[in-house]
């Protein structure tokens, strides 16, 4: 029975807490992520882990739970030698948690005090009478139990608490009620990871007849088998011959010889945890990131809801307005700075003019339209089309964490578009050289033509007044002041002709560029607001797994 209560593997101190560490990181991975009663369990383990570990390890607190009945104060009074729990007709009997202390009390009253037993039911057990006889149970703190099947709900919310503190549990069961439904459904199958710490006495042994106890105890033991229990101590003894008790003594004496039961037991509270969060992590890894054809479909549901093709356009004409009041002729020149240039229109940046070099300042708020419903909805549909790709192989909830923080700056896209659209240099130039050159050349054309008019006037003029007439020269059969008149009407033409298709080309260039400057400002935008929200959930996730593997104990 010894090797049967010793048969679990030693627990490293340091392996438990490096696995206790990684419950931690794994809690903190998940906060924010994932529904707080699913995590109940994991915080609770690591705050009392890290509380009992902080106390006493010279101590093992073994705990007598049993129904109404079992005589566990009787046992917890056998074992001690001495009267100390109250013992009964009436029940509930046992309504709080006593507490026995082998070797001085003074080291253990922290662990007491943590545990909840009232001083006034902490007791001692030394005594110069009995020489060395207790010495192999020093350190041993034995607690007596309420009824778990306490007709008084307080009674079994205490033993509940108190069962998730203590090191070893022996569950005292007896001849009558050993098969009950309570003890083996609510608690025993509860305590199929806990095997190393567990140890089953059939109590009142002496109320069956020789011949039945073997009988018993089999069928007793294939009702441990069946909570998942196989291997755990069973023992059979009674209270009213302190004899039969020897072997649950020498099995207490083993327990807290080896100072391992408090270490089991956290492992085996760290080994419940991790199964009970084990759905909601895939033992595969996943992806870190949104896929190509998501972003690609978020960015322009972006960039419509941005008024990007607007804003291209505007770009486009407003290239060709300012061409032409930079190329076109001079006499037409102030007819056209009466019509509004679009990108001033929209209030985005180069719709002004620049002086002396300097840069023009974005505006913190633009003039570009509203999006529509149908834009609205399909930004929607992208953000969700981006969290289904990203986050829809992985395990509940992690699913609608993803979606959750893909959406949870939605609020602020549409001021971030705008200042992104306010903010981008659209590389719409103001004068260009090439423009001032085909400038310089209109106004040489024009001036050459008012030359000839001027020339032709004056000529009309000396007629109209009688005054001799200057002889005009002549460049074959046309006069001078004719050439140079439709000759400068004529140039100014074709300037304007041959220039206007290379005005287009550059304003469709023009064009291109601002869509690819504005295609990146939305994608930061994308990138800030959506992408990188579900990538921390994604990267929380992987953290999530890489901690609950270290805390399974697993490579």
């Amino acid at each position: 029975m010894r090797e049967a209560l010793r048969g679990g593997q030693r627990v490293d101190p340091d392996d438990l807490i490096t696995r206790l560490d990684a419950v931690r990181r794994f809690l903190t991975a998940v906060d924010g992520h994932l529904p707080d009663e699913r995590l109940v369990p994991a915080h609770t383990l690591v705050e009392r882990a890290g509380t009992r570990l902080a106390l006493s390890r010279d101590h093992t607190v073994v705990a007598l739970a049993g129904a109404t009945g079992s005589g566990k104060s009787s046992l917890f009074n056998a074992l001690a030698r001495l009267d100390l729990s109250p013992v009964g007709v009436r029940r509930p009997t046992t309504g709080v948690a006593h507490a026995c202390v082998w070797g001085p009390l003074d080291g253990a009253n922290r662990l007491l005090d943590w545990i909840g037993v009232l001083p006034r039911h902490r007791f001692i057990r030394e005594s110069a009478l009995d020489g060395d006889d207790e010495s192999a149970l020093h350190g041993l703190v034995l607690l007596d139990l309420p009824d778990f099947d306490s007709v008084q709900h307080a009674h079994r919310l205490e033993v509940d608490r108190l069962l998730g503190l203590v090191d070893l549990v022996i569950w005292v069961v007896d001849p009558q009620k050993y098969a009950d439904r309570l003890v083996h459904t609510g608690y025993l199958r509860e305590f199929h990871r806990h095997r190393d710490v567990t140890l089953v006495v059939l109590n009142q042994a002496d109320r069956l007849p020789p011949a039945e106890l073997p009988r018993v105890l089999d069928d007793l033991r294939r009702l441990l088998d069946a909570d998942g229990l196989p291997g755990v101590p069973l023992l059979a003894t009674t209270a009213v011959d302190r004899s039969s008790t020897t072997e649950l003594r020498a099995a207490l004496e083993e327990t807290v010889a080896e100072r391992q039961a408090s270490l089991r037991r956290l492992a085996g509270d760290i080994d419940t945890v991790v199964e009970r969060l084990a759905d909601l992590v895939e033992p595969e890894p996943v992806g870190t990131g949104p896929d190509a054809a998501g972003t690609r479909a978020l960015t322009g549901a972006l960039a419509a809801a941005a008024g990007v093709p607007a804003v291209t356009t505007a770009v486009e004409a407003a290239y060709r307005h300012r061409a032409a009041g930079a190329t076109g002729w001079p006499v037409v020149r102030g007819w056209r700075r009466l019509r509004p240039d679009p990108l001033r229109r929209l209030h985005l940046p180069g719709g002004g003019e620049q002086t002396d070099g300097a840069v023009e300042k974005p505006l913190a708020a633009t003039s570009v339209p509203d999006p529509t419903a149908a834009q609205r909805s399909a930004l929607g549909l992208a953000v969700r089309t981006v969290a289904d790709r990203a986050g829809g192989d992985l395990p509940a909830p992690w699913p609608a964490a993803v979606t959750g923080a893909a959406r949870s700056r939605l609020g602020d896209v549409p001021d971030a578009l705008d200042r992104a659209v306010a903010g981008t240099d659209l590389g719409v130039p103001e004068r260009p050289v090439w423009w001032r050159l085909v400038g310089a050349v209109q106004w040489l054309v024009t001036l050459t033509a008012l030359a000839g008019l001027a020339w032709l006037v004056l000529g009309y003029a000396l007629n109209a007044l009688g005054l001799p007439d200057p002889d005009e020269p002549m460049v074959g059969a046309v006069p001078l002041p004719t050439l140079l008149l439709l000759g400068g009407l004529l140039a100014g033409l074709l300037v304007a002709a041959v220039t206007r298709p290379v005005v287009r080309w550059a304003a469709r260039r023009a064009r291109l560029r601002a869509e690819r400057r504005l295609a990146a400002a939305v994608a930061a935008v994308g990138e800030e607001h959506v992408l990188t929200p579900v990538r921390a959930v994604l990267t929380s996730y992987v953290e999530a797994r890489n901690a609950l593997r270290v805390a399974a104990g697993k490579k």
